[in-house]
């Protein structure tokens, strides 16, 4: 039975491209999602597991990527505790922007929560490609900065919660991804109609 009450929403992003893909990918998300429930809450949605390719272009195998609701009332800065405690538990280390991840773990919105403030999101929403790879913000930003740019986000997204609004461009998901060009898109492809959570 789970420990916390449910008083709102979050919506978390799941990836991994270990080598041994999809099979070993897939299961470390699925039971990523099983502590999850154990540590921060209730999983009420999840989509698809889906084959995306590795982002960027050659930094590793392809990526098996989810996107789950999870109903919670913990705070922010204890989730993302439990977050990279869970990513560590399952070998993830933090040496490489955007290198190979055994499994990575990214809040994409709370609710419609801005943080840590307007400015600040539209800063590193603004950030020029060349410094989104070298710079890495030192306090969470929501809504994530990078959403309306990801097919691997918002496909499996739109599947959960297509209608969730975007507190700042004020389109919701699945005006966000059908914005994506369709080779993007197209690229973004269910793993045998595997589910992130069995």
């Amino acid at each position: 039975m789970n420990k916390h009450q449910n008083h709102r929403t979050l919506y978390i992003a799941l990836g991994s491209n270990s080598a041994d893909f999809p099979s070993v990918s897939a299961d470390i998300l699925h039971r990523a999602n099983l502590q999850i429930s154990k540590d921060i809450g209730n999983i009420s949605k999840s989509s698809n597991v889906f084959k995306t390719p590795c982002f960027p272009a050659g930094a590793g195998p392809d990526f098996a990527n989810a996107v789950i609701a999870v109903s919670t009332d913990m705070d922010l800065h204890s989730i993302l505790a439990n977050l990279h405690r869970i990513e560590a538990d399952f070998g993830r280390e933090r040496t490489q922007r955007w290198g190979q991840r055994t499994l990575d773990l990214d809040i994409l919105a709370d609710g419609d929560v801005i943080a840590p403030d307007l400015h600040t999101y539209q800063s590193w929403k603004d950030l020029p490609l060349d410094q989104q790879a070298k710079l890495a913000p030192s306090e969470l930003i929501l809504p994530h900065p990078r959403i309306q740019d990801r097919a691997f986000v918002l496909v499996p997204w739109r599947e959960i919660a297509p209608e969730w609004r975007h507190p700042v461009l004020g389109r919701t998901v699945s005006e966000l991804c059908a914005a994506l060009p369709e080779k993007d898109r197209a690229e973004v492809v269910p793993i045998g109609g595997e589910t992130a959570e069995k």
